[in-house]
């Protein structure tokens, strides 16, 4: 009796042991967010790397990292002997090649004329005596055709003398405006040798140093607007289909650890790089942090729904 007592008893014990530990479940209902992830950089407005159209040596560097430049500001300058010595010799031919200096050419052909104009007169005079004389019976027919032939010989140097100088005188403007031109082109090439701003802005980076050699495929500086700065998103093809401009961006930044910015999608660059197999998008701040640098490292998520 007492033995089934505790059977009991034991039994009822365990019922109310496995009532007690049965977990309870409170389903909450939450709002899920569909994203799609990003990396990319952050860039200033108009940021550009500074190229020089020709190379050189670096002679002189005008600015310093984090000077503020105008349009057109010098940024350095480069070396080249080659260059300097072609512009020296076009100006030499300028200058000789120019009109006033050959004016003595012109004046000579302008004496011909003068002359030949003389005894074109001279020789008129003298027919007009023959034909008189003629006239008169005196003298003969071969020596009045002697007196027109030289008045034919001598109009003719008058008229061959007056083409020499016209000629003269376009030659010598050919060689003018030639050799100005000339001139011009190589005054051009050595303004080449001075590298400039193309933008008001920021100089971020110099890349090389006084004394380097600076050629056309590498950059020797970085410049861009200091006042806006925008994100370039890097996104892969398989996602690209889903993204719009007007999207909302949530992004993190390493230098700006646990703190998450926002930023709204404005545009996206329809050709694809084919080594990384993404698409470039580009994105704005809506409420960007205080303090930013071109090249900043980002990752993000585009909110899709």
């Amino acid at each position: 009796m007492h033995k089934s007592f505790l059977i009991i008893f034991g039994a009822i014990s365990f019922l109310f042991s496995c009532k007690n530990k049965a977990e309870k479940i409170h389903p909450v209902e939450e709002k899920i967010t569909e994203s799609v992830y990003a990396s990319g950089i952050v860039k200033s407005k108009n940021q550009y790397q500074v190229f020089a159209t020709v190379p050189g040596i670096i002679k002189e560097i005008y600015v310093t990292e984090g000077d503020n430049v105008m349009k057109g500001t010098e940024i350095m300058r480069l070396s080249n002997t080659t260059a300097q010595l072609n512009t020296e010799s076009a100006g030499i031919a300028a200058e000789y090649s120019s009109i006033a200096l050959n004016r003595d050419k012109l004046n000579e052909l302008k004496i011909a004329i003068d002359l030949a104009a003389e005894k074109m007169a001279n020789d008129a005079s003298l027919v007009e005596k023959q034909k008189r004389l003629w006239d008169q019976g005196i003298g003969t027919s071969n020596d009045l055709t002697q007196r027109e032939l030289a008045l034919k010989n001598s109009t003719t140097a008058f008229t061959t003398a007056k083409l020499r100088y016209k000629e003269m005188e376009k030659q010598l403007q050919f060689q003018e405006k030639q050799s100005q031109k000339n001139l011009q082109i190589s005054k051009q090439v050595a303004g080449d040798f001075t590298i400039r701003s193309e933008v008001d802005g920021k100089v971020y980076s110099i890349l090389k140093e006084k004394g380097e050699m600076a050629n056309v495929q590498t950059p020797v500086a970085l410049i861009g607007d200091a006042t806006g700065f925008y994100l370039e998103l890097q996104v892969d093809e398989y996602d690209i289909g889903r993204i719009l401009p007007g999207q909302k961006v949530l992004l993190n930044m390493d230098s700006y650890k646990g703190q998450v910015f926002e930023g709204i999608v404005d545009k996206i660059n329809p050709v694809m790089n084919p080594q990384s197999k993404s698409f470039t998008v580009e994105a704005h701040f809506t409420a960007p942090p205080q303090a930013l640098y071109p090249n900043l490292t980002t990752e993000a998520n585009i909110i899709i729904k």
